[in-house]
């Protein structure tokens, strides 16, 4: 069949001419929407501008062909053969082209938005600047392929092989490459924020100054990637690998990375601000200076001696424990959601609600914070709920108060003057708690609950793993049976011949000493 029985046969509604052979043949700005081309052979046929929307091309030959600014929206292309294919400024969208081949196929500026690719074989493809949004590319190889300043917002690359890829520039906002191969690929200067690469293997990838704001970088593999000046706020790196990985300068700003391997990584430069600092993995780490301004300004500054950096960052995480000597129910835990939430509003350090531990006999709330210096302060907020706040501030200021008025030598001058400051702070926080008390009705109701009236008892562990207990009510575990043979708690029936009993002296200052200071 030649070019002008086709075009015959296709005016007098002709459709179907499945197996075709038109190698070689020119069919330019033809119009042959809806035809069935399938297992035709198409190869180094000349198809430009040719209107193919809709057209049935599966396990077509189309390798070599000129398909540049075809038309093949919703095309089916399903296990065609397209290598070196040009298909410059060719509208693929929508279209299937499912386990086809695309080696080598020039699809410069190609429209292939929610194209199906899902298998697909694009082995050095040049896809520069091409569109590709929320195009399915799962398992696809992608191996070399030129991607640079592509469009792929929203894309599933979830499994894809993209190693040696060029993707410098292009977006990958929202995309899902989950599991995908991305060794030794250019992401430098590439729109990554809120994309899902979970799993994804990242080693010695270029991802100098991209954007990974809010991405999903958990158990990732980044060995040896640079992502000097990357943006990596509000990421989650929980667990991913890091080592050899160069971060300096990095905006790190509020990103999850407990459980991250930072062995060897460079971190001189990186903003820090709001993020974790405990349970990495350092060893061999490189860090001169860190940014820990809110706005990644510079005006906070830590600076690291050699072995200051590894202490900083390999550091366990400051926890207050308060231990409630019974088990939590349900009318319990309403209020204590409640109180905690209108604490939260009030009070900035009490932003995260605690993790909850229940057992037969009690109930264990763990706080983390921040920063040693939060601690105490902290804690003073945290117990407000119950009615052991005012024993429990009491004590903690007692401890510091009493720092203040031992004999300090010269050395310890500087660990004085911020003693002073906790004070200061501690009694801040209790005016402020006294003023939520007052006006918060969730407190009043948990006033009344027995669950908030029974012992307790309070245990700081700072960054350096050293622990205290602030308080314990003399009558915490105690118990007491009932004629009718049923168990009741002492919180209504303190004992008042037992009085709470400070820490030791020693055990105090050894606590504090090791507190960590920014500079």
């Amino acid at each position: 069949m030649n070019v002008e029985e086709l075009l015959q046969q296709y005016a007098d509604g002709v459709i179907n001419f499945s197996g075709v052979d038109l190698s070689e043949a020119n069919l330019s700005g033809v119009k042959l929407s809806g035809a069935n081309f399938s297992q035709a052979n198409l190869s180094v046929t000349n198809l430009s501008g040719a209107n193919l929307s809709e057209a049935n091309l599966s396990h077509a030959k189309l390798n070599v062909a000129r398909l540049s600014g075809v038309n093949l929206t919703s095309a089916i292309l399903n296990h065609s053969c397209l290598n070196v294919a040009n298909l410059i400024r060719a509208d693929l969208s929508r279209a299937q082209l499912r386990g086809a081949s695309l080696v080598r196929a020039e699809l410069i500026r190609a429209e292939l938005s929610r194209a199906d690719l899902f298998q697909a074989n694009l082995n050095g493809a040049d896809l520069r600047e091409a569109t590709l949004r929320h195009a399915d590319l799962r398992h696809a190889n992608l191996t070399g392929a030129m991607l640079k300043g592509s469009s792929l917002g929203g894309a599933n690359l979830e499994m894809a092989n993209l190693n040696g890829a060029d993707l410098s520039r292009a977006d990958l906002s929202s995309a899902n490459l989950r599991d995908a191969e991305l060794k030794q690929v250019n992401l430098a200067h590439a729109n990554l924020s809120g994309a899902d690469l979970n799993g994804a293997n990242l080693r010695w990838a270029d991802l100098n100054g991209a954007n990974l704001s809010w991405a999903d970088l958990s158990g990732a593999k980044l060995s040896g990637a640079s992502l000097v000046g990357a943006d990596l706020s509000n990421a989650n790196f929980t667990n991913a690998s890091l080592v050899h990985a160069n971060l300096t300068q990095a905006k790190l700003i509020k990103a999850e990375w407990i459980g991250a391997d930072l062995s060897s990584a460079i971190l001189t430069g990186a903003k820090l601000y709001s993020t974790s600092r405990f349970g990495l993995k350092t060893d061999g780490l490189i860090c001169e200076w860190v940014d820990l301004s809110p706005d990644g300004d510079r005006s906070i500054i830590q600076r690291f001696d050699t072995e200051d950096a590894r202490d900083f960052f390999n550091e366990t995480p400051p926890t207050i424990c308060i231990v409630i000597d019974a088990p939590l129910e349900s009318e319990a835990h309403f209020a204590l959601a409640g109180a905690y939430y209108h604490i939260a509003q009030e009070y900035k350090l009490c932003q995260h609600p605690p993790s909850i531990e229940v057992s037969r006999r009690r109930t264990v709330l763990t706080f983390r914070v921040d920063s040693d210096t939060a601690l105490l302060p902290t804690a003073c907020m945290a117990i407000l709920p119950f009615r052991d706040a005012v024993h429990t501030q009491h004590n903690i200021y007692t401890m510091l108060e009493t720092i203040v008025k031992e004999d300090i030598s010269p050395l310890e001058l500087k660990t004085l003057q911020r003693v002073q400051e906790l004070i200061t702070l501690i009694e801040q926080t209790v005016a402020q708690a006294q003023k939520i008390r007052q006006g918060k009705k969730n407190l009043a109701l948990a006033a009344k609950i027995n669950f908030f009236k029974v012992a307790t008892q309070t245990i700081l562990t700072n960054s350096r793993g050293q622990t205290v207990i602030v308080h314990h009510n003399p009558n915490f575990g105690k118990r007491f049976v009932s004629a009718g043979d049923h168990v009741n708690f002492l919180g209504d029936s303190l004992d008042n011949s037992a009085k709470p009993t400070l820490p030791a002296l020693n055990i105090v200052i050894d606590f504090v000493n090791t507190f960590h200071y920014i500079e």
